[in-house]
């Protein structure tokens, strides 16, 4: 039988993961297509977003039941540190991701009012 928090620890393990994965994975694909430009890429960001997000919650979710568990494991204890790690980077990740679509955006319309 699984341990309550088993789910959700390895639930926030793979949702960092793919939050992580999400925008390398964009990125690449703008090479193989001539209709997806690399600024289309730019729609994976709030994806990764929402991703990075589940990972944290349901991170957050294991160690707060761990933490009512009364000192006995409710399992996922290092799967749920790697989640919550993989859903900050993630979220870094988009966050760099949104800075370089803002700055490419700022230097299209410096470059346009000449």
């Amino acid at each position: 039988m699984s341990r309550p928090g088993a789910r959700a620890a390895w639930g926030s393990l793979l949702a960092g993961l793919a939050s992580c994965v999400t925008l390398p994975l964009a990125v690449y694909l703008t090479r193989f297509s001539d209709s997806y430009d690399l600024l289309h890429a730019g729609v994976a960001i709030p994806v990764a977003v929402g991703l990075a997000l589940v990972a944290l919650a349901a991170s957050r979710q294991v160690r707060v039941r761990n933490r009512l568990s009364l000192g006995r494991d409710g399992g996922g204890g290092g799967i749920v540190t790697a989640g919550r790690v993989l859903g900050i980077a993630g979220l870094c990740m988009a966050a760099s991701a949104l800075i370089a679509l803002g700055v490419y955006g700022l230097l299209e319309y410096v470059g346009s009012r000449d």
